[in-house]
């Protein structure tokens, strides 16, 4: 087992360096995109932020789920195959676990942090359903 550990980090770290690096800079910055794309619209639909909603909303949490990855599903995809890709290149071997780990860093990890801080700054800046009511017409609460 602490073959298969050290393996695993020592391939992981060696990524960083290794060819096809770009895509550890690229794949969060899609991530990233859509997460502001999604936060946006949570803020204008006056949605809880998205992470916090997930934790919290045992009825609702399938319907975030899937929300969540209709936006990101893409993104992941792409970060296993390219980081397959570079196993194939670099390794000359596939192992399917790093993949998996590795995309779970370059796409969900980044959309999960990104989405719900968005909603939450743009609540702030006045971009909410909750802070922008048109003039004539009242929120009830």
């Amino acid at each position: 087992m602490d073959d298969i550990w050290t393996r695993f980090t020592t391939q992981l770290i060696d990524r960083v360096s290794g060819p096809l690096h770009f895509r550890l800079v690229l794949q969060p910055l899609m991530a990233a995109f859509f997460a502001i794309r999604s936060g946006l619209a949570d803020a204008s639909a006056d949605k809880p932020p998205y992470f916090w909603a997930l934790l919290s909303a045992r009825s609702d949490r399938m319907a975030l789920i899937k929300d969540g990855w209709k936006s990101v599903s893409r993104v992941f995809a792409l970060a296993i195959v390219l980081d397959v890709v570079y196993q194939l290149y670099v390794l000359h071997f596939i192992y399917p676990g790093e993949a998996i780990v590795v995309a779970l860093v370059l796409a969900i990890v980044p959309y999960l942090i990104l989405r719900g801080l968005v909603t939450r700054a743009a609540r702030a800046m006045g971009r909410g359903a909750s802070t922008h009511t048109p003039p004539g017409t009242h929120r009830h609460a």
